[in-house]
């Protein structure tokens, strides 16, 4: 039987793929009938094509359905973009990534309840451009990693970049929308 992180990196590697595919045919509007909540995916599928999405995805998180993630970030964006995120833990800051998320996908970046108040976040598109202007500064690598400490990024073979801080206001539950660059909102 697999454990919960087997399964959720089994899950990232299928969604990839099925990105990839879409993305090497040139038929990206089909990334949208995609979704990562299984239970709801036909639903949002149907509000995705309606343009109901946003608002019913916040009135169905509003009624008590069951969550599937503590922090989750939203792609609102019409461009696939790759997400890393950053939070204090224990007695050091740790930063996670990647998640891939096409347009009109969430990922579920943490998936246990919140402990810090803060997130950081950093968002690029698949040209490597960052989408969100940050100003704290921790580190990526150029796969799927795990980094402990947020100094000394390039003496230890990683980037460095600007994550985005996310206010969580000490909620157990937050999703971060990415919408696209100059829409605001």
């Amino acid at each position: 039987m697999m454990n919960a992180r087997a399964t959720a990196l089994a899950e990232k590697r299928k969604t990839r793929a099925i990105e990839k595919a879409l993305v090497s045919i040139k038929y990206i509007p089909m990334i949208a009938e995609i979704q990562v909540f299984r239970n709801l995916s036909v639903y949002m599928v149907i509000l995705t094509k309606m343009g109901l999405m946003r608002s019913t995805l916040g009135c169905l998180l509003l009624t008590g359905a069951p969550a599937m993630a503590e922090f989750a970030v939203c792609n609102q964006s019409f461009d696939v973009v790759n997400v890393a995120i950053g939070q204090f833990e224990r007695d050091q800051f740790v930063t996670r990534g990647w998640w891939t998320v096409g347009p009109n996908q969430c990922a579920n970046v943490i998936r246990e309840k919140l402990e810090a108040r803060y997130v950081y976040v950093f968002a690029q598109d698949v040209f490597g451009n960052a989408i969100l202007n940050g100003g704290t500064s921790m580190c990526v690598g150029p796969k799927e990693f795990e980094i402990q400490g947020e100094k000394d990024c390039a003496v230890r073979g990683f980037l460095e970049v600007p994550y985005v801080e996310v206010d969580t206001q000490r909620t157990e539950r937050w999703t971060l929308f990415l919408t696209p660059q100059g829409a605001g909102g």
